[in-house]
């Protein structure tokens, strides 16, 4: 979700276009298969996993949106455009919701989150079109080489800044903190299970920190993705006619790759490996069996996901 200049050679368009299209298959390829997950497997479909699958859906699309690539003039073009921001908007408020329900479950000590998944919903996509459209006011898509995209002045530029890059930074300073008081809450567990020596107590906070610390990374996510796409849009904003080639390079090839991120990250949990495993167990041979990781052989010992050891439980 770059914008690129006439300042680029043709060369530096070629190039870009490429990276756009690999970065975004790999996207929609990770994307796409904890989608497919989520539909072949039944035991996948409760309330903490379908947040992910929502996440992977939303990935889903700005992949394929991104990928499609040098579209005409028009209809065509602005329908990109368009489609993009706003299924790239969903995708990281998504990442709030699964922030907000593990620090509603797990601080908070509340039941009722599946009750919620209808806010969800419209917060996420109603909040999505809600910036898309007012992003739209005074915007004109334009074919940029790589897919279409906002060529205006100062003013088209704050518009498309407030209405993404703002509420991106947002969720990341959300999640980052809702993160950080879920571990700092199991961290106090652990040292009163330490003080209080009970061991079965204590064994399973030290597993649900081992768990949660590993979400502390994911607002990392986000940051890595987006940090070189801020920056070149700040750039762009000060500078409008000069183009640097490879904080171009950076911010596409990073943004491309969110999908990817997110797929590995939220989507092959526990629950999703173990599901995998145990199909594959149906067909793999007796005479194989020795050359299995030994992670593997003890998947069915393992809880049943990362959400579900942190006790986000779902309603009966």
């Amino acid at each position: 979700m770059a914008t690129v200049a006439v300042s680029l050679t043709a060369h530096d368009r070629q190039i870009l276009t490429a990276l756009n299209t690999g970065a975004s298959s790999l996207s929609f390829v990770g994307s796409s298969f904890i989608v497919l997950c989520y539909c072949l497997f039944k035991e996948l479909r409760k309330f903490s996993f379908k947040l992910v699958f929502y996440l992977a859906l939303s990935d889903m699309l700005c992949s394929f949106f991104n990928i499609v690539g040098d579209p005409s003039n028009g209809f065509f073009c602005s329908a990109q455009g368009y489609t993009t921001h706003f299924f790239c908007v969903a995708s990281f408020l998504w990442t709030t919701t699964i922030a907000f329900t593990l620090h509603r479950t797990v601080v908070k000590h509340k039941t009722d989150v599946e009750d919620l998944e209808g806010m969800f919903h419209l917060y996420v996509w109603g909040t999505s079109l809600f910036v898309t459209v007012i992003r739209s006011i005074g915007n004109e898509h334009r074919h940029s080489g790589v897919w279409c995209w906002t060529q205006t002045g100062r003013t088209g530029k704050a518009i498309h800044f407030l209405t993404f890059y703002a509420p991106l930074w947002g969720a990341i300073l959300y999640n980052g903190f809702t993160y950080f008081q879920v571990i700092r809450m199991l961290n106090n567990a652990t040292r009163m299970a330490v003080g209080m020596s009970d061991r079965a107590y204590q064994f399973d906070m030290k597993h649900a920190k081992k768990k949660t610390s590993l979400w502390g990374y994911y607002p990392l996510i986000l940051i890595g993705s987006w940090t070189f796409g801020t920056i070149n849009r700040i750039h762009d904003f000060i500078e409008p006619g000069h183009k640097i080639f490879w904080l171009t390079f950076l911010d596409i090839g990073t943004a491309a790759l969110m999908g990817l991120f997110n797929s590995i990250a939220y989507g092959l949990n526990t629950s999703v490996r173990r599901a995998i495993y145990e199909r594959l167990d149906l067909f793999w041979p007796d005479r194989f069996r020795r050359w299995e990781p030994i992670s593997l052989r003890h998947r069915n010992q393992q809880q049943e996901s990362e959400l579900v050891s942190l006790k986000v439980q779902d309603q009966q």
